[in-house]
């Protein structure tokens, strides 16, 4: 059994011999448009974004792509095609390729690959440390119901007093993660409909083996920290990871917009990837007021908005290329009106200590506002049963319950203003980090808000927040 790294000397050495592994992972990336196969997007598919609706057919036979698009989202339009590789009238280039071929022609905007996405706890990637897990820890020995209602997280956040004002009741949590154990009795009269997107089908419930496949457990782990969160809420299952932890683009935006369309109001994104995505950037921006910064629109949501929660990633004190701390794709775009990156707290949270952010949490000031706990979080697996694990993944569904929780009392806020009411309430935190450096070998300051629950609910919020009649009845 995989127990998690306790000597500090061990986790110095892998954090360093994961950031050499990803020195290596990016320069394979950057590299993969200039002919390299491109190892981290679906095979023969590549995102656009067309002015004209009218260019798609040129287009498609330009860069030898089948005329029919494999999807359509948005306007102006955005295509997902498929690359035509029949040897007499198709292409050998890759993906990467003919997305850079797109780059300076002038009827094409927004030109991408079709991304895969990773749960960040995931062992095998380059660009994050992976967090093991437990089942039988000493003092937890298998995981039990008692030690998931008594872990120490809940008292640092100071749970108990706000689920007196409310306990999330009229506010519905979409999970795009691996799926769930929709029989767990975590989750019992807690959950509506959901989709699966990997299989296409109505039976979001979770698939692997234990101990086999590393991400097996990940969403019913994550979906069980916002049913202890925020108990009155109701969680939507929506399966977009296989049983590898892996997804793709396209998929995650299906998953988005058929959760805006079934009444979730609040989205938990637990995954990544350290390349901006164009797709998911417009669409979660839209989801906000229904206002993109270039006016692109996506009909397909309507009027319905949603506040995205997402995990900042376990990279650690990995940087990019740029010499700054590495971005993780979509929690980067913090700056997006209505969405939360969340980096992981510890026990330890404490003024003056160090130790409080998590040492593999990901962290840049300019687009990590809020910390939650994640280390060594106590939550369900598939089975029925309660495990232990570490990593922002964890973060995120805390901060998620807790937004479900100032929506429930105040359901008149906007995605916007619930953004800001979590970001401006709580802990906070201001000071240099004694071991993480930038480029330039300076501290780097951590700056930001660690959630507090009662805080989000105790001031009255922006003007046009308004309280709900009976905020805390179940």
């Amino acid at each position: 059994m995989k127990t998690f790294i306790q000597n500090n000397r061990l986790k110095s050495a892998f954090i360093f011999i994961f950031t050499l592994t990803f020195c290596t992972g990016i320069f394979e990336l950057k590299t993969s448009a200039q002919g390299n196969p491109c190892v981290d997007c679906v095979p023969d598919e590549v995102i656009f974004e067309l002015v004209n609706r009218a260019d798609l057919p040129a287009v498609a036979a330009q860069y030898k792509l089948i005329s029919t698009p494999l999807g359509e989202a948005g306007t102006p339009p955005t295509f997902r095609m498929q690359i035509d590789r029949n040897p007499n009238t198709g292409t050998t280039q890759t993906p990467p390729q003919i997305v850079a071929a797109m780059q300076p022609d002038g009827r094409i905007t927004k030109a991408e690959v079709n991304r895969k996405l990773s749960n960040v706890e995931n062992e095998d990637l380059p660009w994050t440390i992976g967090r093991t897990w437990s089942i039988g820890r000493t003092w937890s020995i298998g995981g039990s119901r008692k030690s998931y209602n008594m872990q120490w997280f809940p008292d640092k956040i100071r749970l108990d007093e706000a689920l007196t004002q409310t306990s999330g009741q009229g506010v519905t949590v979409a999970v795009l993660d691996t799926g769930i154990d929709l029989n767990h009795p975590a989750f019992a009269g807690k959950l509506v409909p959901g989709y699966d997107f990997v299989a296409n089908d109505n039976d979001p419930s979770e698939e692997g083996v234990l101990r086999q496949n590393s991400s097996f457990g990940h969403g019913t782990h994550v979906a069980g920290i916002i049913a202890l969160t925020a108990p009155g809420a109701k969680i939507m299952p929506l399966r977009v990871l296989d049983r590898d932890g892996v997804g793709e683009l396209w998929r995650v935006k299906e998953a988005i917009i058929w959760a805006a369309n079934h009444g979730a109001t609040v989205i938990n994104i637990s995954f990544g990837y350290p390349e901006k995505v164009e797709l998911l950037k417009d669409l979660l921006d839209f989801c906000d007021d229904g206002v993109t910064l270039d006016g692109k629109t996506f009909p397909e949501v309507g009027t319905n908005r949603l506040i995205a929660i997402a995990g900042a990633g376990n990279s650690g004190a990995m940087l990019g290329l740029d010499g700054n701390p590495l971005k993780i794709y979509p929690a980067a775009e913090g700056l997006n009106d209505s969405l939360i990156a969340v980096g992981a707290s510890t026990r330890y949270d404490n003024p003056g200590d160090p130790r409080r952010l998590a040492d593999f949490s990901s962290f840049d000031r300019d687009w990590v506002k809020v910390v939650a706990p994640g280390e060594e979080i106590i939550s369900a697996i598939p089975g029925g049963r309660y495990g232990i694990w570490s990593g922002t993944s964890m973060s995120a569904p805390i901060v998620s319950g807790v937004a479900a929780l100032v929506k429930s009392k105040f359901p008149s806020c906007s995605p916007t203003q619930l953004v800001h009411q979590i970001k401006e309430t709580g802990v906070s935190w201001d000071f240099p980090h004694p071991s993480r450096r930038d480029s330039r070998n300076d501290p780097i300051r951590i700056k930001a808000t660690r959630i507090d629950a009662l805080s989000a609910l105790t001031p009255v919020p922006v003007t046009g927040c308004q309280i709900a009649a009976n905020p805390a009845q179940n």
